[in-house]
């Protein structure tokens, strides 16, 4: 199981660099954050893309959606600091993983590369 930032997940449906390992990742079974999966569709219907056809790939991929929980809340809470790069929806998807205890997938070099994160490119 991966957990996909919002990143990740349009790199895979606009075909970005990275993608490739995005989509390895939804062979292994993969889950998006409420937050994010909310930010991948707001970009793409901002974008003029088609939010429909993503959705249904997505849905293909049996991409499941996690809701926040209050653990999540309170986690993405307190790691939030003065002057802190990562948004919430960010520490929202780090927080998912770190619960499910699995890598977070991101695009986002602001969030580096130590456990959970995984880099795609």
């Amino acid at each position: 199981m991966k957990v996909l930032d919002a990143s990740a997940v349009l790199a895979f449906l606009l075909r970005e660099p990275g993608w490739q390992a995005v989509e390895r990742a939804l062979g292994e079974g993969a889950a998006c954050g409420a937050a994010n999966y909310c930010e991948v569709a707001q970009k793409m219907l901002m974008a003029g893309r088609d939010w429909d056809a993503a959705r249904e790939l997505l849905r293909l991929y049996q991409v499941s959606v996690a809701p926040v929980t209050v653990e999540d809340a309170e986690w993405a809470a307190r790691r939030w600091r003065p002057g802190e790069s990562l948004p919430l929806a960010g520490r929202l998807c780090l927080a998912l993983a770190t619960r499910l205890d699995c890598q977070a997938l991101t695009a986002d070099r602001a969030w580096g590369t130590g456990p959970p994160v995984r880099q795609i490119r």
